[in-house]
């Protein structure tokens, strides 16, 4: 049973649509809408019919309507005496804009007396509200003049009109009798107040049309004759049923009908007519005679004085030989009633002209009537006062006032006559006058070339010369017009001026000087006569005087701000007047009003000048301390109310009037948006404290006088505040002192400010509704009702600002809790909020309401869902009906969608309310879901149908709308929705239409948000393809997607994007007016293209062409956006463009040739040293290092610039983490923890800051020196830049400081490259590396307490940590001291002195800890050991002891490592116990491993046993490399080879004996000492593993080959092979040695020969068997890269043959010991 109005537009749409208050805003569009409505309008009331049988019957066989509908419908069709399908309709569009419950609900509705009896009171109102939107759509189409339709207006509109008037006027009441029981008391009043809204409209409707069209004479007496018989609106046939409340309808009947007849004379014409003389062709040249009968009879009631008066004229121009006595008595009838002063209280009644037309209109009509009369008689005849006042009425009018013809000329010219003796008249006439700049121009020059001075004596003076008749006057003496003080402005009448006698006798005397002077001089010295006699009798009478003067200045510089110059004399002296007349005992109101008033506008222009000035009048409250925190300020301690509080609590509230509280209340308002300093601002803190504590909270208790001002007030109050909470940031500083602002939010939050607003927001949908229905004119904009809407939405707009503002905090706050409390009976006030959906009237308002709403339901912690109670089902029913109507207002339909897109996030029971998914076939366990018939994803998917755009209903700002909720549904997993969305037909192509349109150039944009539009539309495709596995996407989006790249949109979205960037950065000059949307599509883009490179098959990006294209496109935009003047938004839109180039040029791999963008890019960057610069450097550093890595430098040109620039940043950054560094260590002497030795913790924000361009400064500077072999570029960039210097210090400083972990590894990265060539190893000696690194290096690891085995982390070595730097240290020296050799020795010593204990603990542990990390530092200790050890002689000169200590250590490793790759499974055992169940697989040396697939029977445990297995053959290569670097570092502490067998007199004292003449296979025992047994099983173990990786197949376990690449596997027999090498090397050396050692028995050295000579003959054949299947490649060519001195075979670099030397030599030992 969903409603649909039967296809016609409902009265109320209707008119909605022609108060351009819909989405049909041209004025075609509505010319349209009314030509096809016409008839309506035509028939007015008429078209309600009465009932009738025929229209029962096609109610009864309509199939369409619902029996229950259709039983309803005829009841009310009794009640109302409506036609039977007329009632369904109106029951129809009643259900469908104003029926505020469910379908449910409505069934008992139906059925429930009491309910129906409700339903058909709301009926009865829609019924003539239906009548009145009629109406007044003919109205508002009479004030548009649509002109096509003006045409349309036939005569029988208004004598159809004048009947339907005639018929409401004599219309009895409804009874119970006549209409059923339904009608009850409170229904026929309604029913009254409707007939005479209606009475009233009409004769609006007559009015207008006759002031466009002429009446006939019989209209007129028609016209007339009824007036007269129901007495102008007063002699109703039901005027029993008259209440207060009706007064002012009945008043407005009146008016109207007066203003008919007056206008019926049409005496604009008729004055015309007088000055040509043609009367005759007036229509009313021949009068009926009854008319002046007709009239005679009148004169009882005021309504007929401007009829009265009228006709006199009309009878007086067009028969002026027949002024019978008839026209006397109707004139002085008219006289009688007062008609002037009605003629005012009528024009004030119709309401503030401006845009109502009806009230203008019958300015225009008394404007003519009142020239007229004043030209036709005599002044003194008329009423002079109430004359003035009227006049001053009509000339508001803002059309009137150019033309003071010559009626209202002649009044002027009598005003001033009487000036100044009399100021008010005339300067009220002038007030009325100025409505634009050229009028104010006019006033100022008249008014400043007066040449008359008439004033008023009792009695004749002495320095007078008269004539004899006394007409004329003469001065003998100069005179001073006023009693001023010398030097004050003063006028002077000088001596013979001549005096026209105008009245002269007993009573006095009124002469009219001819006098040239200034008013405004005259001015000046009232408002100073005023200051001198503030606190005499006579003060009340110069007010009088002084009032119309500021009137009158106010309304000057309020129309034309140029003449405020000139106003000078007078505008400064309003602070005075203000000081003085506030302190008198009983202060006139008025014109202290007056004077805030001119203050106001004087504010608006320069509000400090005002503030200054004012500040010292004591007017305004102040405080007397300062004011120093929050807690003074609201407790208003120290505060002052100042001489206007005094005045509002004295004055104004007992009296009930607030004129001067009003002004206040502008006053401020102003002041505040003038924008002063903050120190005025301050000051301004006890205006708006006493606002907000005294006066929001109570002013509606206050007593007022008149209706209307109580809400003008609040209406005022809540301007204020919303002013202050629109102040910019930079208005206010932000000291610890309260700011207006957050005073203004705390006061709000926290105390019953904040209540008076909730109360405000709480007045609810139905009081609106009643306030507005009880106003009797049609569309005035300043009614209460108006006022009271503008109330409420700032007091939405207020408390969104608040809540927006507010400093984020723990407790809740009053007012967030007043907002949110769940009151009983439904009655709390998120209810009350989302019922404004209700109000039909003005379209902000339940926009502001919602937008509320959607502010709540972010920040508030509560269910809206739950807070709706049993009314959430009706209001989402109110919310889609109004989505879904096409003539609604379009922005409140954005407005609902916004709400529902937060809701997706914040609200999961509104959601799914809204979404209404059900369940399909209705079981509980299926997953398919369907939308439900009340579902707002209808709506969307209407709105986002292709076909749809473009027309009115779906403006872009809508469909964008709509597509950000869909967006909100995919980011925040809505699956059920999403689920059935997918499913919907040509939903992806609906969707991703907007991708296909051609978008207008970035320089032409007017619609910026189908730029959002076009960027939402991307990231729900982007997020789908993330989401949904690639085989499981819908077919139509594949296609989609397919069209996309066939259809090259690819290439245009890049192109655009780039364009897009450009033209922000031409444009930021003049500030960018769509950054928001530029920025949000690029983010998309950027989303869209990253997954393009991960899933380049779905998304059809796989070209090169169309990857280059990309490519280039993101790197012109990155050029483009930070390579020009940097502001701000420029900034982000390059930060977001080199994030997606840094991820193109990371995952495509390879790039074009780049390099010189990329340099100039970061030559820009690095000049702006913003803060929010940071990481878009390190994203450029980043680009520049990757394509450093994918392609080298192929322009060797590029280098010495880029090195320069990468140089100067490094420099600068180390001197700046110096500076950091040195301060953090003051600000925080903290400890470290005991385990800091293994730091790998993040980061601290303040440095990782800093770090993120360093680190990758540094590296990038590594990877261009690598590219500068030769070292000839970087030499002179190291000269020109200190670079070395300033990180050599900063190392040191951070290695002491042990911080900047990530900064000292890429320093020793860069150092250790530099190390590699003679040039740079130097150039880093000669800065004094080994004062940086030697002793600061000592912190690096000491500080570990128990010992050594604690210091060797279990880290994997991959992490950043210390002892990785302590590793690099190591390195660094290895490298250096490769490449100096003895220049760097002394160096080294130092070095390994001072570590001596580091290092020796060292070569210990690693029987002890074999995590990968414990075995690389022994791997770059052992390697240093090895450079080192070619200095035998320096190294015993210097260190002897440690030189032994080393030796015997080394001897300790070597059976360490050869025990442990000996027993497999000893070490598996180990690495499980040691390290926790979890191995991590640690990959092998230096080498990158390609993914290996994992082997047959990789199950779970299989997967498992192949990890441990990876990682204990990590291990065995880290321990196979410290074997083979440690025997070679033996092969220099044991005597040369062929020197030991060819010299027989070499001193053997020279070189210690390193093995034990011992044969047991080595013990993992450290007592058992490194013997000859433990070389043979070197030997032994090297053999077997490489025997091990020629079988190529091993059926069950995971060997090597499995686990390795082959290249591995290449490198591992090269270390064997070495490792083999040297051991025989350094067990023939020993043994030859042991031989010659007198010191060794005999018996001994014969064991020690047999034993060799079986051991390696074994070995040997073993040996020359593995040589026979395939020997391994040249030993020490893979890992080592270090220049060892090689055993003495002289083919060690040769290929296969060359091996044989190396087995002769060990079968030459083998013969010599056998010998």
């Amino acid at each position: 049973l969903k409603f649909h109005c039967l296809s016609l537009r409902s009265c109320r749409e209707l008119w909605t649509i022609l108060l351009g208050r819909s989405a049909l805003r041209e004025p075609a569009q509505i010319e349209a809408e009314l030509d096809r409505h016409w008839d309506r309008l035509h028939q007015g009331l008429t078209y309600y019919k009465p009932p009738s049988s025929l229209s029962a019957g096609k109610v009864k066989d309509n199939k369409d309507v619902a029996q229950p509908l259709k039983d309803f419908g005829l009841r009310i069709s009794k009640l109302l005496g409506l036609d039977e399908q007329q009632s369904v309709q109106l029951l129809q569009c009643y259900l469908q804009e104003d029926y505020r419950g469910t379908r449910d609900s409505l069934k008992v509705v139906f059925k429930d007396e009491r309910q129906s009896q409700n339903t058909v009171l709301f009926l009865t109102f829609l019924r003539f509200s239906y009548f009145c939107h009629i109406t007044l759509g003919l109205l508002v189409f009479l004030q548009a003049e649509y002109s096509n339709c003006v045409n349309k207006l036939e005569k029988d509109l208004v004598s159809n009109y004048q009947s339907q008037f005639e018929k409401l006027f004599k219309a009895e009441a409804p009874t119970w009798e006549t209409h059923g029981n339904l009608m009850t008391e409170r229904q026929v009043s309604l029913w009254f107040l409707q007939c005479l809204r209606e009475q009233s409209l009409l004769l609006e409707i007559i009015f207008l049309y006759y002031a466009y069209f002429e009446m006939s004479p019989s209209d007129l007496l028609s016209f007339t004759k009824m007036f007269k018989e129901q007495g102008f609106g007063l002699r109703q046939t039901n005027r029993h049923l008259v209440d207060k409340s009706m007064d002012a309808l009945v008043d407005r009947i009146g008016y109207l009908s007066s203003l008919i007849l007056v206008e019926g004379m049409d005496i604009d014409f008729l004055h015309k007519c007088a000055l040509e003389d043609r009367t005759e062709q007036h229509q009313f040249s021949s009068a009926p005679d009854e008319m002046d009968q007709l009239l005679l009879t009148f004169g009882d009631i005021p309504h007929h004085g401007p009829v009265l008066l009228a006709w006199v004229l009309l009878r007086h121009t067009l028969r002026p030989e027949e002024t019978s006595p008839v026209i006397r008595r109707i004139g002085n009838t008219a006289l009688q009633l007062g008609v002037f002063k009605y003629i005012s209280t009528m024009l004030k009644g119709l309401g503030v002209s401006g845009n109502n037309c009806t009230a203008s209109t019958a300015k225009m009509c008394i404007y003519g009537l009142l020239s007229f009369v004043i030209t036709s008689f005599e002044e003194e005849s008329l009423q002079c006062s109430h004359l003035i006042d009227a006049a001053c009425e009509v000339l508001s009018a803002p059309n009137l006032a150019e033309k003071p013809n010559m009626g209202l000329g002649m009044i002027l010219d009598s005003a001033v006559g009487m000036f100044p003796h009399k100021i008010g008249p005339l300067l009220q006439l002038l007030t009325a006058l100025l409505s634009n700049k050229s009028t104010v121009k006019k006033v100022y020059n008249f008014l400043d070339k007066m040449s008359f001075y008439t004033q008023v004596y009792k009695h004749k003076p002495n320095d007078i010369i008269s004539k004899d008749d006394e007409t004329l006057w003469r001065r003998q003496t100069p005179k001073l017009l006023y009693p001023l003080g010398s030097g004050q402005t003063n006028l002077w009448m000088p001596q013979g001026v001549l005096g026209q006698v105008m009245i002269g006798g007993e009573q006095g005397y009124v002469v009219r000087w001819e006098h040239s002077y200034s008013s405004w001089t005259l001015f000046t010295c009232e408002v100073e006569m005023l200051l001198h006699v503030v606190s005499t009798a006579d003060v009340l009478a110069h007010c009088a005087r002084v009032k119309p003067i500021l009137d009158l200045v106010h309304k000057i510089i309020s129309t034309d701000w140029t003449v405020s110059d000139c106003l000078l004399p007078l505008t400064s002296r309003i602070y005075m007047l203000l000081q003085r007349l506030t302190s008198v005992i009983n202060p006139p109101v008025d014109v202290i009003a007056s004077c805030v008033n001119c203050l106001s506008v004087l504010a608006a222009r320069m509000p400090g000048k005002v503030w200054s000035s004012l500040h010292h009048t004591g007017f305004l409250p102040f405080a007397s301390n300062p004011l120093t925190n929050m807690a003074q300020c609201v407790s208003a301690e120290g505060m002052k109310a100042g001489n206007y509080g005094n005045l509002l609590v004295q004055i104004e509230q007992p009296r009930g009037e607030y004129a001067v509280t009003i002004a206040f209340l502008r006053l401020i308002t102003t002041l505040v948006k003038g924008q002063l300093g903050s120190t005025q601002n301050k000051g301004l803190i006890p205006c708006v404290l006493l606002v907000l504590k005294e006066m929001l909270p109570t002013y509606h208790k206050w007593r007022y006088n008149t209706y209307g001002v109580r809400e003008r007030i609040g209406c005022l109050i809540l301007e204020l505040i919303h002013a202050i909470l629109n102040l910019s940031p930079e208005g206010e500083d932000q000291g610890s002192t309260p700011t207006l602002q957050s005073l203004c939010i705390y006061s709000l939050a926290n105390t019953e400010a904040g209540q008076a607003v909730v109360n405000i927001m709480g007045v609810g949908v139905d009081t609106i509704d009643v306030v507005l229905a009880a106003q009797p004119s049609s569309c005035g904009s300043e009614g209460p009702g108006q006022i009271l809407i503008q109330t409420v939405k700032l007091a939405f707009s207020v408390t969104n600002n608040v809540i927006r503002l507010k400093p984020p905090s723990e407790v809740v706050s009053p007012l967030e809790q007043a907002l949110t409390q769940h009151g009983g009976h439904g009655n709390n006030l998120i209810v009350v909020l989302a019922k404004y959906i209700y109000h039909k009237h003005d379209p902000a308002l339940p926009r502001l309401a919602i937008q509320l709403l959607k502010r709540l339901a972010t920040v508030a912690p509560m269910s809206v869902y739950a807070c709706l109670g049993n009314d959430a089902a009706a209001i989402r029913d109110a919310f889609l009906t109004r989505l879904q109507s096409k003539t609604e207002d379009m922005r409140i339909k954005v407005m609902i969608l916004e709400f529902l897109t937060v809701a997706v996030e914040t609200q999961p029971g509104l959601i799914e309310l809204f979404l209404n998914l059900e369940v399909k076939d209705g079981k509980e366990g299926s997953k398919e879901f369907l939308l439900g018939e009340w579902s707002c994803l209808h709506v969307v998917l209407d709105l986002i149908d292709s076909k749809q755009q473009g027309k009115y209903w779906c403006p872009p700002l809508l469909h964008r709308a709509a597509l950000a909720f869909l967006l909100a549904l995919w980011q925040d997993r809505r699956d059920s929705a999403i689920s059935v969305l997918r499913k919907k037909e040509r939903f992806w192509e609906n969707l991703t239409t907007p991708l296909f349109g051609t978008l207008t150039p970035p320089s032409d944009t007017t619609e910026p948000c189908v730029l959002e539009t076009c960027a939402f539309v991307m990231k729900i495709i982007g997020l789908e393809i993330y989401y949904v596995v690639s085989g499981s996407l819908e077919q139509s989006l594949k296609d989609g997607l397919q069209k996309f790249s066939n259809a090259r949109r690819y290439e245009y979205w890049s192109q655009y994007v780039k364009s897009l960037v450009c033209h922000i950065v031409e444009m930021e000059e003049e500030g960018i007016c769509y950054f928001p949307e530029t920025q949000m599509l690029i983010s998309a883009w950027r989303m869209l293209l990253i997954l393009s490179t991960s899933h380049s098959d779905v998304m059809q990006v796989t070209d090169d062409s169309t990857k280059l294209k990309l490519f280039m496109d993101v790197l012109d935009g990155t050029k483009a956006a930070l390579t020009t003047p940097m502001s701000v938004p420029c900034l982000r839109l390059g930060s977001m463009m080199a994030t997606l180039l840094l991820v193109l040029l990371k995952q495509w791999k390879r790039s074009p040739d780049i390099l010189s963008p990329l340099s100039l890019i970061l030559e820009s960057v690095l000049q702006a040293d913003q803060q929010m610069m940071e990481r878009t450097k390190a994203k450029i550093l980043s680009a520049l290092i990757s394509v450093l890595q994918i392609q080298g430098l192929n322009d060797i040109s590029q280098l010495p610039q880029l090195l320069l620039s990468v140089c100067e940043t490094v420099k600068d950054e180390a001197l700046a983490l110096i500076d950091n560094t040195r301060h953090m260590s003051q600000a925080a002497d903290t400890a470290d923890d005991e385990d800091s030795m293994e730091t790998d913790s993040p980061r601290g924000p303040q440095k990782d800051q800093r770090d993120g361009v360093c680190v990758l400064a540094l590296h990038l500077a590594k990877e261009l020196c690598r590219t500068d072999e030769d070292g000839e570029h970087w030499v002179s960039v190291m000269r020109r830049v200190p670079v070395l210097p300033s990180v050599l210090s900063a190392v040191e400083l951070s290695l002491r400081s042990k911080h900047n972990l990530y900064f000292t590894e890429a320093a020793l990265h860069l150092l250790l490259t530099l190390a590699r060539t003679p040039q740079g190893a130097a150039a880093v000696a000669g800065a004094g590396v080994i004062q940086t690194i030697c002793l600061p290096l000592l912190s690096v690891y000491e500080g570990s307490s128990n010992g050594a085995s604690q210091s060797f982390s279990r880290k994997s070595q991959d992490s950043a940590c210390w002892p990785g730097v302590y590793r690099l240290c190591m390195s660094l020296m290895e490298s250096l001291l490769k490449t100096l050799r003895y220049n760097f020795i002394n160096e080294a010593l130092d070095f390994v002195g001072v570590h001596q204990e580091r290092i020796l603990q060292c070569l210990n542990a690693v029987r002890t800890v074999q995590s990968l990390a414990c075995l690389d530092e022994a791997d770059h200790t052992v390697g240093f050991l090895l450079q080192l050890s070619s200095f035998c002689k320096e190294w015993q000169f210097h260190l002897p002891k440690l030189l032994r200590d080393v030796q015997v250590n080394l001897c300790y490793l070597c059976q360490t490592c050869t025990y442990l790759l000996h027993s497999k499974k000893m070490l598996h055992h180990y690495l499980q116990a040691k390290n926790g169940e979890a191995l991590p697989p640690g990959p092998l040396p230096r080498t990158q491993r390609p993914p290996q697939t994992p082997s047959k029977e990789a199950a779970g445990g299989g997967e498992r046993e192949e990890a441990e297995q990876k990682a204990l053959l990590a291990v065995q290569c880290s321990l196979l490399k410290i074997l083979s670097k440690t025997l070679a570092t033996l092969q220099h502490f044991t005597p040369d080879c062929c020197q030991i067998l060819l010299d027989q007199s070499m001193d053997l004292a020279e070189y210690r004996t390193l093995f034990v003449l011992s044969f047991t296979t080595p013990a993992f025992d450290p007592d058992v000492a490194p013997s000859f047994g433990t070389l043979l099983a070197t030997i032994n173990v090297a053999l077997s593993m490489l025997s091990e990786m020629e079988k190529k197949k091993e059926p069950v376990s995971l060997s090597i080959v499995s686990l390795a690449s082959s290249e591995e596997i290449q490198a591992l027999k090269s270390l064997l092979m070495f490792t083999m090498e040297n051991c025989f090397y350094v067990l023939i050396s020993q043994a030859v040695r042991c031989l010659k050692d007198p010191s060794i028995l005999p018996r001994d050295k014969q064991r020690l020969k047999q034993e060799l000579s079986s051991e390696l003959s074994t070995l040997l054949s073993s040996l020359s068997r593995h040589f026979r299947r395939g020997s391994p490649s040249s030993p020490a060519s893979g890992i080592l890269p270090s220049t060892q001195s090689k055993p003495p075979t002289p083919g060690s670099k040769a290929s296969h043959e060359g091996q044989e030397p190396f087995i002769q030599l060990v079968q030459a030992f083998v013969r010599l010991v056998q010998r």
